[in-house]
């Protein structure tokens, strides 16, 4: 991991455009109209905003299936065979153990085996190398990436017709397999594991996270409209190879992606603003787990300011139930992909949760001058 990647200051980029759409929702005001007035409401909440964080932004949800098998096929490939009693489908996942483990070790489960990213040698090395298993699936085997071809491609679609769920929902119920998976198997300490992705990938490992509270740490990586970054925030900035580059908008996504979210977001496509939740309610449905957003500077696309104004406000959610440190995010140098010292981030964090390592000083800082926050909402007296 290059440590350099984390030192700048804030003049690293330059934000060029700066709009505000509307005020970020209050995720403590209850359909009531009442707010949550304790802790111990949250739950109750959040059954509210799963309402719309999840299935209005992603469908509805495939079900825990009926059948299920995993069988070893060679070496370190596994195969799934999963679904309902009378329709299956199949898929593999690799699994990458430390060459000097002892006992059972932390597990990173990985859907992107279809991206180039997760075989450099050098990312799963930062893994490997502090004593962490890296699993790695081909989340496409669920359900097909092909733009502009419709809605509804691939095996999954099949098996649950009844169901509204896009492909990012299909992607994260594969990744919910995997950990049924690897619970048969003896060799990993799940107390420590872990969902990461990229780009759509980081989409994918953030609403799994979400929906399976299996993972004790949720990192999503990069993850650009849909999911971390922020609906109510347009922004542009000069990245730092002095080129500008605007950011995502919900309209982008819908027109080039609108099969990976839910049916009902083609409603706001252009009116954000009326959205009933944003990205922080999603982030905070993760709490009091730990949630990691990694970003990189000169991913202009991701909404770099967007993302840290949900993050921020995300983070009162966490400090409500008294788990602040739990959520942490941060900017490296550079652009969009996941690199080693993404994996370098969340491999340190681990450490730390098992006692082993200091915890790195680079979160929080951010590549740009920052702004007020964009809520007017406070956290409840408890």
């Amino acid at each position: 991991m290059d440590k350099s990647y984390f030192d700048f200051d804030e003049n690293l980029i330059k934000v060029t455009k700066y709009e505000v759409l509307g005020k970020l929702p209050d995720p403590f005001l209850k359909e009531s109209g009442e707010r949550v007035k304790s802790p111990l409401e949250w739950s109750e909440r959040r059954k509210e905003i799963y309402k719309t964080a999840v299935e209005l932004q992603y469908g509805t949800q495939p079900p825990k299936p009926e059948f299920f098998i995993v069988k070893k096929i060679y070496e370190n490939n596994y195969r799934i065979t999963t679904g309902t009693k009378d329709r299956q489908l199949s898929f593999t996942f690799r699994v990458f153990l430390p060459e000097k483990a002892e006992g059972k070790v932390p597990v990173v489960v990985d859907g992107d085996m279809c991206f180039p990213y997760p075989w450099g040698s050098a990312y799963r090395e930062e893994f490997l190398s502090k004593n962490i298993a890296y699993v790695v699936f081909n989340r496409v085997e669920l359900a097909d990436d092909i733009q502009f071809v419709g809605r509804r491609g691939g095996p999954l679609y099949e098996i649950y017709p009844d169901y509204t769920f896009g492909a990012l929902g299909a992607w994260a119920w594969g990744y919910m397999r995997v950990v049924d998976a690897l619970e048969q198997m003896d060799l990993f300490d799940l107390d420590y594991l872990a969902f990461t992705g990229h780009s759509r990938g980081g989409k994918t490992a953030m609403l799994a996270g979400v929906l399976d509270e299996r993972a004790k740490i949720v990192n999503p990586n990069e993850t650009n409209q849909g999911s971390c970054s922020c609906y109510r925030v347009h922004s542009e900035i000069r990245m730092e190879n002095g080129k500008l580059h605007r950011s995502e908008t919900l309209n982008d996504l819908w027109n080039n992606y609108g099969f990976w979210i839910g049916e009902g977001m083609g409603e706001y496509a252009t009116k954000e603003a009326e959205l009933p939740f944003d990205a922080h309610f999603l982030k905070a449905m993760v709490a009091p787990r730990v949630l990691l957003v990694g970003e990189a500077a000169s991913d202009g696309w991701t909404n770099v300011p967007g993302t840290w104004q949900t993050s921020k406000a995300a983070l009162e959610v966490f400090k409500f139930l008294g788990c602040e440190d739990n959520l942490k995010w941060y900017f490296r140098k550079g652009y969009h992909n996941h690199a080693p010292e993404d994996a370098g981030m969340l491999a340190n964090l681990i450490c730390h949760l098992q006692g082993k390592e200091e915890l790195y000083p680079y979160y929080y800082k951010i590549p740009f001058k920052s702004y007020e926050k964009i809520w007017d909402w406070t956290v409840p007296e408890k």
